[in-house]
């Protein structure tokens, strides 16, 4: 199976819930490219889903100061400071996406709350 596909195989497991499939999918595509955004992203989000907010709020930090531009990272960023009650930081990030894509459906959604 090649790494794309193992990586949205993990991906699947996450929508799903199976984090520790999920996980074990995702290690496996980072082992073998250990830049692979899309898998550290996931993962970052499995910190959260499991319980490690704090843990999710760094990684999530981490990826989106090493890829600014990249709005599905802000966003879920952007979120995970909403539910910590970061009120302002989310509020910068969801209009920073909204000036880099206007039509940005999810945070559309959020900015109301700003």
């Amino acid at each position: 199976m090649d790494i794309e596909a193992i990586y949205q195989r993990g991906f699947q497991f996450r929508c799903d819930g199976n984090y520790s499939e999920a996980r074990a999918c995702l290690e496996q595509v980072l082992a073998a490219d250990p830049r692979h955004v899309n898998s550290r992203h996931q993962i970052s989000l499995i910190q959260g889903f499991e319980g490690d907010f704090d843990g999710s709020l760094a990684s999530l930090e981490s990826l989106a100061r090493e890829y600014p531009n990249n709005l599905e990272i802000r966003y879920d960023f952007a979120m995970t400071q909403m539910m910590l009650g970061m009120y302002e930081e989310a509020c910068g990030h969801l209009k920073f996406i909204l000036s880099v894509d206007p039509n940005h459906a999810k945070a559309l959604q959020q900015v109301i709350y700003c």
